[in-house]
């Protein structure tokens, strides 16, 4: 591999495969940086589609460059249908095209929305929970023999009492 610039992001690409490898510091830079992500389309559109014939190989974990550990393959932000290559400690290597088709999606506003999801699915998950216990503290206070009900009422009538003689 050797090392190229992308606008102002060192980037380690394959010279047989045009994948390229990125550390954390540079992809989170590209993902938040508008001018890095117009500087990878501008190079993207610079490199011929003809020039590496596509492959129909199966799919295989790759091992991480700095650390030789087989890394985790994942979909981008779980809804951009790019699927890359992720070493949490190190970085991600990305296939040919890969980072052009995230930084598109990224523009798009997939990131956006792939939290907007994100946060619906957490708040339903939320609700269901709060729901699920609701519906628990019920059944167990019209257990025959449970005096929670009870005991719940006297806690509360002798914190009321409490309350009174404190502030008279």
């Amino acid at each position: 591999m050797q090392g190229v610039t992308i606008g102002s992001v060192a980037v380690r690409e394959c010279d047989k495969c045009l994948g390229l490898w990125l550390d954390v510091p540079a992809f989170e830079k590209i993902c938040a940086d508008r001018e890095e992500q117009a500087a990878v389309l501008g190079a993207a559109s610079l490199v011929p589609h003809h020039s590496v014939p596509a492959t129909t190989a199966k799919v295989s974990y790759a091992p991480c460059p700095e650390c030789s550990q087989l890394m985790n393959r994942i979909n981008f932000a779980r809804c951009s249908g790019v699927i890359v290559d992720v070493c949490k400690g190190h970085g991600t290597w990305f296939d040919r095209d890969e980072l052009s088709r995230i930084v598109e999606f990224i523009r798009a506003g997939g990131l956006e929305a792939s939290r907007a999801k994100e946060k619906a699915e957490l708040e339903e998950e939320r609700r269901l929970l709060r729901q699920e216990q609701m519906a628990k503290d019920l059944r167990e206070s019209h257990i025959p023999g449970s005096h929670r009900t009870e005991e719940s009422l006297l806690g509360i009538a002798s914190a009321r009492g409490l309350l009174k003689i404190l502030l008279d």
